[in-house]
Parts: C-alpha cells; structure tokens; sequence
C-alpha cells in the first residue's frame, strides 16, 4: 500500500485563466496508507479525472503525484501498481470465475499455490467460491461485476484499488450487500481504496473519510459524522442530508441575528459583519411555542408521514424550510401557523458560503 499525496491543477484546455477552465482545480491532498475514502460529488464535479489522475490514466496539467514520497507524475498505471475497478465490468467472458480472478497473479508469474489461496479467500469474501469453476460469459452483469471487484482487490501487493461507480450496473437490493463486502474486505485486507461515486449512501456507509468535490473543488473532506454536524461550505450542507440543509438569509447585530426581519439571539457567539447565513438541518430544527422569543412563524405547507418520522415542509418569507419531527410527535396540520426555533448547538453560519467557526 502507498501514501498518496497530490499537489495539482488539471485543465483540459490550453492556457486556462478562470476556474471555469479548469477540471480540477488547484489542491494538496493526502490518501494515507490502508485508508478507505470516497470521491463523493455530482456528474462534472471532477471526481473521476482526480481518480484517473491517481492512478496514472491521465496526467496533471500542473503540479506533482507522489506515492510514499516518489514523484510518479509520468508513471503509468502498471508503474504505479494500481488496480483500478471500472463502472461496468471488465472481464473475459470465455474464462470460468477462478481464471478471471488468477489472471492479475498470473501477469505477474505468482506461484500457483499462492495464485489457489488467494483466489478462494476472495471468492470466498465476495460469496462467489460456488462459481469459481462458471464461464463468465454465463453470468449476470451483477456477477460480473463481483468479478471485476475481486479482480481489483486479489493482488496483494498494489499501492490502491481505485473504483470508480462500480456498483452502477448492480440492481439496487444487492448495493447494499456489496458496500458491506467492501467495507468488510477493507478490514480484513487493509488495502488503501478510493471510491467515486455521486451516491451519498454508498459514500458515507463505505469510507473512513469522504471528499466533497464541487466544480472541480475539493470543498470538504470528513468522516460523515464531521460533513453532517458541521459542513465546511453550504455545498456540503446542501448535498449531505436527505433532505439537506436548511438555509436562511441572516445578518449579525451584536451578539445576535436578524433573520427575515426577527432578531434571534446566539448567546455566546460574535458573528462577522456582513451578509451571512444560517443553515441548519431538518433534524435539528425544532418547533417552539407561540410568542416564544427567538422563534420565527411559519406557515406549514405539506406533512408528510415517511414512517419513522414525520416531514414538515414549512414556509417563511418566501423560503422553504424543512422540520422532521419524530413520529410519536403531534404534527401540525396543513395551513397552521408554527414558530421555529433556529438557533442551537447545531446551528451553523456561513459568510461568503464557508463556515464561520
């Protein structure tokens, strides 16, 4: 395994000038040695070029690759020792399940008893040792692509595994158990694997640690507690969450807050002058009693029971704001009047879309 450090800009056009030129846009980042992360963002965000870029399919633009301290910049990816598990499966289809998996070994002249033991521990880990002696061509695109993983993950010896949507052509009741799989193989392997994805799911169940990318920025990177609790940009906070986080327009007044036109206290806190804002999450967002200070009305729009809670979509000011209430709780009706209590621990303010610590 490797630790792997990048310090890079990529653009696919000559002579970039704005950040709109560039794919990615320039970062110093670390992948540590066994670690488990997510590349997590929606489609042209540049997930997949920081990935290609690591693993020597594609080279930066501007600035440096290195594992464990060695510049492999030009490297290709068999220079690299990479494995690389792509969207749709990428075997040989005349070749039985075992011959699929010992081909990476093979390449690589492993002797033959090394070959038998490491295949079956990974058809074994994947729940594929009844398949082993099956032609490929005979399966499902699901087991297919179980094979394509097992062939990333049977080499011993790679600096990472890079897998890039692996689990798109996987039908939705089996993602689950794969994610489980992986995360599992992660633990008993302790190989370095990086995984793209624009799933959030997928994201935050398999990595240690997740990457946020946004038009071509790395905006956080967190375990999903931190991205969740505490989101370094209101992107994060927009794309974390189902739903994400609410938003309000807010200006500080001392060691308060004026929110559409309701001056809220934030006991203990000096906020920056200037236009801020104040998000906070559907969970975290809690119904007070009328003429309560520091709550602000709104009108409730919708209720919807989603069964382990209930969703209140509720309106103030020309903005939508999400409330899930446990469902034990007595919900409001449509068209009632309700005040929210927007400021607690878990409130956050942002200037300028970053977070105010």
């Amino acid at each position: 395994m490797a630790l792997i450090e990048l310090d890079l800009a990529h653009a696919y056009r000559a002579n970039p000038q704005r950040d709109e030129d560039y794919a990615l846009l320039p970062l110093k980042m670390a992948f540590r040695d066994g670690g488990a992360y997510a590349l997590l963002g929606p489609s042209g965000c540049g997930k997949t070029t920081m990935l290609n870029i690591m693993s020597g399919l594609l080279a930066p633009s501007q600035g440096t690759v290195k594992f464990d301290g060695r510049d492999v910049t030009r490297q290709t990816p068999q220079q690299r020792n990479i494995a690389q598990v792509f969207q749709f499966p990428v075997i040989y289809d005349t070749m039985t399940v075992a011959e699929n998996l010992a081909f990476p070994l093979k390449n690589r002249k492993v002797p033959a008893a090394e070959i038998r033991e490491r295949v079956g521990r990974i058809a074994e880990m994947l729940e594929m040792s009844h398949q082993l002696d099956m032609r490929a061509a005979g399966l499902s695109a699901d087991q297919k692509q179980k094979i394509s993983l097992g062939r990333g993950l049977v080499r011993p010896d790679v600096s990472a595994v890079l897998f890039d949507e692996p689990l798109t052509v996987i039908d939705p009741h089996l993602k689950w158990q794969l994610r489980r799989k992986l995360k599992q193989i992660h633990h008993e392997l302790k190989l370095t694997l990086i995984y793209v994805t624009h799933d959030q799911i997928e994201a935050l169940t398999f990595a240690d640690e997740v990457v946020v990318m946004s038009r071509g920025r790395a905006v956080q990177v967190g375990t999903a507690e931190a991205l969740f609790e505490r989101p370094e940009h209101t992107f994060v906070g927009h794309f974390i969450g189902s739903p994400g986080m609410n938003f309000l327009p807010a200006v500080a007044e001392g060691a308060a807050v004026r929110v559409l036109d309701r001056l809220l206290p934030v006991p203990g806190r000096r906020l920056p002058a200037g236009d801020l804002r104040l998000g906070i999450r559907p969970e975290y967002l809690d119904l007070g009693l009328d003429g309560e200070a520091g709550t602000l009305p709104a009108r409730v729009s919708r209720v919807q029971d989603i069964g382990t809670s209930t969703m209140l979509t509720c309106e103030a000011g020309g903005h939508a704001l999400k409330v899930r209430l446990a469902a034990e709780r007595q919900a409001p009706a449509v068209g009632d009047t309700v005040h929210l209590r927007l400021i607690d621990t878990h409130t956050c303010f942002y200037q300028d879309e970053r977070l105010i610590p």
